[in-house]
Formats: C-alpha cells, structure tokens, sequence
C-alpha cells in the first residue's frame, strides 16, 4: 500500500480512483462498512482505492485545544486500512490555510486535480470544506460536474456496546475512557490499541516480583480508566499475554498516570528503548491502595492470575 503526506506526495501519473474521506481514528466497524465497499467498488472499476485523511485532527485547528483522544495513530489506521485491501493513504496536512478551502475548492484541489476521482464513497452524514460548509448533496452535484459518482453506505452499526448508540470514534473514546474495553472491542472489532516507548519507571514491580513495560504512551493517546486490565503486550513481533496497568500508583503516592504491562510468565525481558504495543482485552478491577505491601502483592498475584484467564478463554474461541 502506498502512504502519501501532502498532494505534492502523490505520483504525477496517477490515474483515476476511488476515493472515501475522513478521520477514520480506530477504524472500526461503522469505518470498515465505507472502505470495504471503497475497496470493492474500486476493483469493480479496475482502479485503485484511496483513503483521504488528516493530520493533526481537524478540530485541533478550529477550536485549539480541543483534540481529541485518538483511538489509533496514522500508522496504526494505515496498517488496519491495508488489511481491507486499500491501494493507498493520503494525509492532508490540516492548517489553518487547508481548513480555510471551500467546499468546491476542497473537491477540485483534491478529488480532480490529484486523485482524478471515478467515484466517492462516503457516509451520510459526510461534511467537509470550510466551516463543514460540503456534504453529500453537494458532493453529488460536483461529481455530475467532474465525472465522479457519488455512492453513500450506511455506516451506522449497533450492538450492546454503549447501550445501542450507533458505533462511533466519540462513543468509542467514551467507552475507552470509562474502562470499558469490552465494549470498545466491540465495536473495533479488536482490542484498543496503546503504543509507545518502553522507558525507565520507578522500577516497583520489578522488586515486587511483577517487572512491568513502563510505556510512554504516544501524544493524545485514548487510555483507558485507571485500573487493571487482561490483554497482550506486543514487542518484536511477538504478542505477549500481559496483566496491564493504568493509573498513578497510589500505593506509592504517585502523581503520574502511567501505563505498564506486565508480561505474564515471560523472564529477562529487556524491552528499554523500544516500540511497544498494548492491546486492552478485559477490565480486572479499578485502582486501590491497600493497607500493606503484602495486600498488594497479594492482589497482584490474583490479579495476573486471572488475567491468564482471561486472555487464554479469549485465544480459546
């Protein structure tokens, strides 16, 4: 799959495409519905199939300070866009000059100069351009002018997942933030992902018989509530069942939320210095202090131990 940053990245022959627009942060079901039919109108038309996104998150550049928590980074969203059979992924630098572009400037500069779009495929709800000024009515009128087609798929999916919302980025964030990862998985379709650099913590769990992965978790990352959670920890290409952490360790009068994995049965790993990925399967339990060191230990032990559980009944179905 081809990766572009900015139009200038685009190949200069590049012919016609199929293309869909969006954030896309987690690329769950809802998105997946748009892209595959993206993807499978593309083949049918014998082109390739565009993403078009952007970087930062829009909002950032409307209303400064108000990004979101991102459920995937860019290169995580690529990765999970390849998987559904996209040919290639532009991100559109978002400034404050781009988020200036009309409507019909937006489709022009974009849709027909750089990606000769043959067809657009979008959710109903699609807008775009200067103050969201676009959507898919207008859409539909430039396509008749630029010879593109216009096709709308329903992307609203629905299940027990935040009691029967429409699946979404923002009920997912929610979800993610309450410590409902089951739910979050549900309408991901996989397990939220946190990633980051593995850095020197306090080194607690270590002396405690638990050694964990101290991740540095990447800018505007979505972590979930404070707590311990069952999932895997993914380093040098190996997903390790994992016991995880989240929060500011009270027990030590800690200050600073942090997010630690400790991979369950694994000795001697040294993982300093290096990109790691953290997958949340399940809520354990929230965050407590308890009355003694030995409590702690104690808690931890039950803690890893039905976190082994729990992953190895999710492996086994």
């Amino acid at each position: 799959m081809q990766r572009w940053r900015g139009l200038e990245d685009i190949p200069q022959d590049w012919g016609r495409s199929v293309v869909t627009i969006g954030s896309y942060d987690g690329v769950h079901r809802g998105h997946q519905l748009i892209i595959r039919h993206a993807v499978e109108r593309a083949r049918e038309l014998g082109v390739p199939s565009v993403v078009v996104t952007f970087d930062p998150h829009p909002s950032e550049v409307v209303r400064p300070g108000s990004h979101p928590p991102l459920l995937a980074p860019h290169h995580r969203r690529a990765e999970l866009m390849a998987e559904l059979g996209v040919d290639a992924v532009l991100i559109l630098p978002f400034t404050t000059e781009f988020s200036k572009l009309s409507p019909a400037d937006f489709v022009v500069k974009v849709l027909v100069d750089k990606l000769h779009a043959k067809a657009v495929v979008e959710g109903p709800n699609f807008r775009f351009g200067h103050k969201a000024a676009g959507n898919v009515a207008f859409l539909v009128e430039q396509g008749k002018t630029y010879d593109f087609e216009v096709e709308v798929v329903d992307l609203y999916v629905t299940g027990a997942a935040g009691g029967g919302e429409p699946f979404s980025s923002t009920l997912t964030r929610r979800l993610v933030a309450e410590g409902d990862v089951e739910g979050a998985r549900e309408i991901l379709g996989r397990p939220h992902r946190v990633e980051g650099v593995v850095v020197r913590g306090a080194q607690r769990g270590r002396e405690l018989g638990f050694p964990t992965a101290n991740v540095e978790t990447l800018p505007h990352t979505a972590i979930p509530a404070d707590g311990v959670y069952a999932g895997w920890l993914h380093a040098q290409g190996e997903a390790m069942p994992a016991a995880i952490s989240v929060g500011t360790n009270p027990q030590f009068e800690g200050t600073e939320r942090t997010v630690e994995a400790y991979a369950i049965d694994r000795v001697g790993l040294d993982l300093y210095g290096l990109h790691v990925a953290v997958d949340f399967l399940a809520f354990v339990r929230g965050q407590a202090k308890f009355d003694s060191i030995e409590g702690l230990m104690e808690t931890m032990a039950q803690d890893v131990k039905r976190c082994r559980e729990l992953v190895e009944a999710y492996e086994g179905e």
